[in-house]
Formats: C-alpha cells, sequence, structure tokens
C-alpha cells in the first residue's frame, strides 16, 4: 500500500529543510533579488531532474536485480532519516549572506551533480515508498517527475522568502527544528510499520 502522507511528508521535509540548494538560494536572492536568482533556481531545476531521473533508474535496477536489498534499503533509509532529524534539531539559523557564489544556471544545475542531498532523496524515496508499489516506466518516470518538482521547489521558496524565511528562522529556529525533527524520527519509524 502506498503511504502517502508519509511520502509527502518525507519529501517536503527533505526538501525544504537547509540544504546547499536552498542556502544558496536564500542567499543569492538576498543578495541580488529574487528576479536575479531565477537562473541560478532554474539551473537547480534542470540538474535536479537530470539527478531524478539516474537514480530512478539506478534505484530500479537495484530493487529488481536484488529483491532482498528491501530490507537494507529500509534500514539504511531509517538510519537516514533519524540521522536528518538529529542533523535538523542541531542546525541554527545562522547564514552567511556575504559569500561570493556563482548565480548562474550553469553554477546551480551543476551543484547538483554534487550535492549528496539529492542522491540520498532520491534513492531513498524511489527505494522506500516508491518501487514497492509502483513498477510501471510511465509510474516511475512520474514519480521522478514529481520529486524533481518537489525537491527543487525548496530552493525557490527560500529565494522568494529569502530575507522574511530567515529572519523567522532567527526567531523561531528551536520550534521549527524540532518540529521537522520530529516528522522525520515519524517517517523512519514508519517505515517498518
Amino acid at each position: 500500500m502506498f503511504r502517502l502522507y508519509d511520502f509527502l511528508i518525507y519529501c517536503f521535509i527533505t526538501a525544504y529543510t537547509p540544504g546547499a540548494n536552498n542556502l544558496l538560494s536564500m542567499s543569492n536572492a538576498v543578495r541580488l533579488g529574487f528576479r536575479r536568482s531565477l537562473r541560478f533556481n532554474f539551473g537547480i531545476l534542470a540538474g535536479f531532474s537530470v539527478v531524478m531521473a539516474v537514480c530512478t533508474i539506478f534505484s530500479a535496477a537495484l530493487y529488481s536485480l536484488l529483491p532482498k536489498v528491501k530490507l537494507v534499503m529500509q534500514i539504511a533509509g531509517g538510519a537516514y532519516m533519524l540521522y536528518l532529524a538529529w542533523k535538523v534539531f542541531r542546525s541554527t539559523a545562522d547564514l552567511d549572506t556575504d559569500r561570493k557564489d556563482e548565480t548562474g544556471f550553469f553554477s546551480g544545475m551543476i551543484l547538483q551533480f554534487v550535492n549528496p542531498k539529492i542522491y540520498i532523496y532520491a534513492i531513498t524515496t524511489m527505494s522506500l515508498y516508491i518501487l514497492p508499489v509502483f513498477h510501471s516506466i510511465g509510474a516511475l518516470a512520474g514519480f521522478a517527475v514529481l520529486l524533481s518538482l518537489i525537491g527543487a521547489s525548496g530552493s525557490f521558496v527560500w529565494a522568494l522568502f529569502g530575507a522574511v524565511f530567515c529572519n523567522f528562522f532567527s526567531r523561531h529556529t528551536k520550534a521549527v527544528n524540532l518540529v521537522m525533527a520530529l516528522l522525520l524520527v515519524y517517517c523512519a519509524v514508519a517505515l517498518f510499520l
């Protein structure tokens, strides 16, 4: 059975928690404005889509060739979610907005190929939520597109609300981090229910 709520909670927490994409998007928007930061964010979307497609193919091949890998993937995915929960809980709202990061399309796209959060997000989501239920190429392609849009949407939101989001995190960091960490713990536990 497809666990839609668990799937969406995991996807959105992963997409909207701080990471390279989101922090660079916010930093660029704070320095340059939302409109001038869009090239970088569209590069993120393009690169994210390519990485997601490759990870979908890899996960599907691994899942079909080694059916017993499901338990290993569940344990690894659950452990990663607990690790993420710990990192989110312990994180701060500090940002370095004086960095001289590139802001172009190509920079945003290349970042996806060296961003481990993207690979883990893709493989974890595919192997734990999607592949146990869906097997057709059309469904897998549809989920790859959906995951790319959800994943990249975080960078657009962080850019759009750059200054406001930064102030919000500064004022409510502990509460926001606690809620997100607890939701990730729930997702990790739900994998085995």
